[in-house]
């Protein structure tokens, strides 16, 4: 792509001058006056001051084609690619899963006229409880 650009960019800078001339007058209202040519001008300008991105201090086309290449990986590879594979990965802590199941399980309670938690989950003779004297002046909220 940086390519094609560069390609384009030369042989328009062929072609535009003998299309594209303003003329500047730059003396008084008289018959001196004196034609600028501005787009030559400009185009010696652009090409002796530039600033570089930083990835080629020597070359302003390599320059720009690293910083295009690596703004168009960083950004559309790592974040759109990266965002849609994050959406759309499989479900690896079986959130989905427990959430169904729950479901399913309180519909088969409900149909069996069962209590949907039931009081004595786990028995209890398996409760082993603190006594008295084990509590101290412990709070205990209820």
């Amino acid at each position: 792509m940086a390519n094609f650009s560069t390609l384009n960019r030369l042989v328009l800078q062929k072609i535009r001058p003998t299309f594209q001339r303003r003329l500047v007058s730059t003396s008084k209202k008289n018959n001196d006056t004196v034609v600028a040519d501005v787009c030559q001008a400009s185009s010696k300008k652009a090409q002796t001051n530039w600033i570089s991105y930083g990835y080629d201090v020597n070359s302003k086309v390599a320059d720009r084609s690293a910083m295009h290449s690596i703004m168009f990986a960083s950004i559309t590879l790592c974040l759109v690619v990266g965002g849609f594979v994050w959406a759309y990965a499989p479900d690896y802590n079986l959130r989905d899963w427990s959430t169904r199941e729950a479901f399913l399980e309180l519909k088969r309670r409900e149909m069996a006229g069962k209590p949907l938690v039931d009081p004595d989950f786990i028995p209890a003779e398996k409760i082993v409880l603190p006594t008295d004297e084990e509590l101290g002046n412990t709070e205990i909220i209820i």
